[in-house]
């Protein structure tokens, strides 16, 4: 019986260990995989989805959601993101993260920003908010700047996505 139980601990643990080498690995920051998750991050974020309802996601060009592109400026050529965002019932939802399918962006609807690698992880870590990191320099930012300044609670908790969603910031996305 002892030897049963021996073999069935040493069992066990090549099982686990099997099952530990298996663990999955957190998407690079700003690759489709990572858009994907801060999509899922953004829909359970109520600063998000209740701040950014009404006038904010009504600004849509009557295309029914609002784009925003990102990308890591430390990592020269890398594609940049799409996350979509659309009214539900009241609510700024995101509907889409991933590679960019909306080639051309509208200035006066959608967004597009970014940042040094060093930058997006001090505004995910909540640092400072968009406001200090616009006035120097270390978020660029193009769309309706107006409306932006409207809703910086949000836009805060919007950066803070960076820091919520986890990633692998170590290499650039490909």
């Amino acid at each position: 019986m002892h030897a049963e139980l021996k073999k069935l601990a040493v069992l066990s643990g090549f099982g686990l260990a099997m099952l530990a080498g298996q663990a999955v690995a957190a998407p690079v920051l700003m690759t489709p995989e990572w858009a994907a998750q801060a999509c899922e991050a953004w829909n359970k974020d109520a600063t998000l989805t209740d701040g950014l309802g009404g006038k904010w996601i009504g600004n849509n060009k009557g295309r029914g959601y609002k784009v925003i592109h990102m990308y890591r400026t430390d990592c020269e050529s890398s594609p940049q993101v799409e996350i979509r965002i659309a009214d539900k019932g009241g609510k700024a939802m995101c509907v889409y993260g991933g590679k960019i399918e909306t080639a051309k962006l509208d200035s006066g609807a959608d967004y597009l920003m970014h940042a040094t690698t060093e930058r997006w992880t001090e505004m995910g870590a909540g640092e400072y908010g968009p406001m200090k990191a616009m006035m120097f320099g270390r978020l660029k930012f193009e769309g309706p700047k107006m409306e932006a300044m409207g809703v910086m609670g949000p836009f805060t908790s919007f950066l803070r996505l960076v820091g919520k969603v986890p990633s692998d910031s170590a290499s650039c996305p490909k």
